[in-house]
């Protein structure tokens, strides 16, 4: 882990990181560090922060130190020559007669360079300019050739949306931004509303174009042929930020209905023609698909004030509910005698008796007469007829008068010498 601070030298510009040699910094800071260019003066963004060292691609540069008053009048006369240095460079763009566009003069701490910022739709010969410029400001000049969002960047100013650039506040890096981006969020492709001032397509396309991406993944594409709980159509409109399509249903093309994406199945997504052989299915495998509507909470009677609601509440708790706001009087408790009674009736009565409210026993049922029907009989009369049936192929003795008709007899292994019967062999 390392322990650095990030420091910004121009308003919205980007970020870089530097050690703090063991001296705490607060945001706000003003820090006097050395960079690439030079001896430079910073403000600090970020305090003391500890990373890894993963994360750098670069090796850090120390601070030197902490801006004092001196430093901050040094800034204030480079400002006093800066704007010196831009009117003089001006009148000796004109005099070459280059066609170039001045946006900003910018001195060193230390004041012995200065560095021009410019714009042009070419390249430009600039190198007569350059031995003037150096002639009349007495110090080292460089001239850098920036594009258009660059120089909005360091001009400011507000966009269409009636708010200061995005890039002149907050933005450290441009991102690639493309026509595609457009057509994803469904926005017009007409330059002059989708560009911004700068003459190029706006930064804020690619704010939300990660969320429309994901949108478009879970979304039919228009054109597209779907199933509906109302039947099968065509999607004519398709909302991203709802969820919702609007279908002109086959059954009902002049009147396009909204559905929601989860009451939808996608049969062919995209432009195209119908699938061969496609059946639509019946309505009811259809409605299937529409969302179900929620229930509505039961309302909770345990913190209700009313009368009733505390009656029943009382009731589950096994309390003797108090009628209170009712006309009809609280029944009567049932006191003790009652149940002894009932427990003793219980006990001497050798059957129990059916008492009023109570259901009968099943034991205490009468059978019910069997219905009229033929073939009741012809049931009952089967199982007597088989042992009759059966009676002359075996040998043994005939069941017993009174026993039960319906049942198999069982035939015992015969003993001794192996015969069928146990009568005695004949010799």
């Amino acid at each position: 882990m390392v322990e650095i601070i990030s420091v910004r030298f121009k308003s919205g510009g980007k970020q870089y990181y530097f050690n703090p040699n063991g001296e705490v910094f607060q945001p706000g800071e003003g820090v006097i560090v050395e960079t690439s260019r030079g001896v430079e003066y910073g403000e600090c963004t970020q305090g003391n922060t500890p990373i890894d060292e993963m994360e750098l691609t670069a090796p850090l540069r120390p601070v030197l130190r902490r801006a004092t008053e001196e430093d901050e009048k040094v800034r204030e006369r480079n400002k006093e020559k800066e704007a010196k240095a831009f009117q003089i460079c001006q009148e000796k763009i004109a005099q070459h007669g280059l066609e170039m566009k001045l946006v900003e003069a910018e001195y060193s701490f230390e004041g012995n360079k200065v560095l021009f910022f410019f714009t042009a739709e070419g390249r430009v010969d600039f190198r007569a300019l350059v031995k003037d410029l150096a002639s009349a400001i007495h110090a080292r000049i460089e001239l850098r050739q920036i594009g258009v969002r660059d120089e909005a960047k360091m001009l400011g100013g507000l966009g269409i949306c009636g708010r200061p650039f995005c890039c002149s506040q907050f933005l450290d890096e441009f991102q690639p931004v493309s026509i595609k981006m457009a057509k994803t969020q469904n926005l017009s492709l007409n330059p002059t509303k989708i560009s911004g001032t700068c003459g190029r397509l706006m930064c804020c396309l690619k704010y939300e174009q990660d969320a429309y991406e994901d949108l478009v993944k879970h979304s039919p594409k228009q054109e597209s042929f779907v199933e509906t709980p109302d039947g099968a159509g065509t999607v004519s409109s398709v909302n991203l930020l709802r969820q919702t399509v609007q279908v002109r249903l086959d059954s009902a093309p002049e009147t396009p209905k909204c559905y929601q994406n989860c009451e939808i199945c996608i049969v062919r997504n995209g432009k195209g023609k119908r699938p061969e052989g496609y059946v639509e299915p019946p309505l009811e495998e259809l409605a299937k698909l529409r969302k179900p509507v929620e229930k509505e909470e039961v309302p909770d009677l345990k913190g209700s004030a009313s009368p009733l609601a505390a009656a029943l509440e009382a009731v589950f708790n096994g309390e003797t509910p108090q009628y209170e706001g009712f006309d009809t009087p609280a029944p009567a408790k049932p006191t003790k005698s009652s149940g002894r009674s009932r427990s003793r009736r219980r006990s001497d009565s050798p059957k129990p008796q059916q008492q009023e409210g109570e259901r009968p026993q099943q034991q205490e049922k009468p059978a019910r007469p069997p219905r009229p029907n033929q073939e009741r009989p012809q049931r009952a009369e089967k199982p007597q007829e088989k042992p009759a049936d059966r009676a002359p192929k075996s040998k043994s003795s005939a069941p017993a008068e009174g026993g039960e008709k319906r049942r198999r007899p069982r035939r015992r292994r015969p003993r001794g010498n192996g015969s069928d019967s146990g009568a005695p062999k004949a010799e």
